[in-house]
């Protein structure tokens, strides 16, 4: 009787461990050849079609099959009855939700006396609408919208805009710092442990290519540019279809 017992037992715990270990050895697979190519595998989990894997990675969000040796940069839709949804920016809406949560102490806010609403911009100092949006701040605030900034240098981590948007995130007065720098000042150089290069990294990883990049609270990426008017339209048609 004892044995049948622990013959039982041993059988339970190999139908636990073969799943694991499979799953362990796709991760192995899938991690060395992205890594022939240069890419970090952060992040593997099957994706909602059969045998295709997502995988986060430094530079965004890829697709691969079991052991990687073949490689999708692009978007996954998913067909059912209530219509299209893109299965891609349902799953980089939650690392960018992670990633505001992260950085939510380290963001250079401009807040609204009767907040309403807030976005976050991934935005750099010599970006000529970024600089627009700046210069409009005002309105932005009037009508309810709190702008919280995080950095993403476009030249990259060796730039010129990286030490500046360091140096503005290393100041005392911050958004003095901003609105100075995008309006052509030059910026003082300063050095202190401002997570730019992680913001700058976090933007890579969730698919930024271009400032500004504004983020709704739910992950939602609004490409480019809005006037006042344009966001105020878009956070009111967002808040109603929430409560709706």
């Amino acid at each position: 009787m004892f044995k049948n017992i622990v013959a039982i037992v041993t059988a339970s715990l190999l139908l636990i461990t073969a799943p694991s270990q499979a799953a362990n050895d796709t991760d192995a697979k899938i991690k060395a050849n992205f890594a022939k190519l240069g890419l970090q595998a952060e992040s593997i989990n099957p994706s909602k079609m059969d045998n295709l894997f997502e995988v986060f990675t430094s530079q965004g969000l890829f697709y691969t099959n079991a052991d990687g040796s073949f490689l999708i940069q692009g978007k996954l839709y998913e067909i059912t009855d209530g219509g299209v949804s893109s299965l891609t920016e349902e799953s980089l809406a939650k690392v960018r939700v992670n990633g505001m949560e992260t950085f939510k102490d380290n963001m250079i806010v401009f807040p609204a006396e009767k907040e309403k609403y807030q976005v976050t911009v991934f935005t750099d100092l010599t970006c000529g609408y970024c600089r627009k949006l700046h210069n409009q701040m005002a309105e932005y605030n009037d009508m309810g919208i709190t702008v919280r900034y995080l950095a993403f240098p476009r030249g990259g981590l060796a730039s010129q805009s990286y030490n500046d948007m360091r140096s503005v995130w290393c100041s005392a007065d911050q958004q003095t710092a901003m609105t100075n720098a995008k309006a052509g000042a030059q910026v003082a150089q300063k050095i202190c442990t401002a997570p730019v290069a992680e913001q700058y990294d976090f933007g890579r990883k969730i698919g930024v290519t271009g400032t500004p990049a504004i983020m709704l609270d739910d992950g939602m990426m609004i490409p480019g540019y809005q006037t006042p008017e344009q966001m105020q339209k878009i956070l009111q048609s967002y808040s109603t279809k929430k409560t709706g």
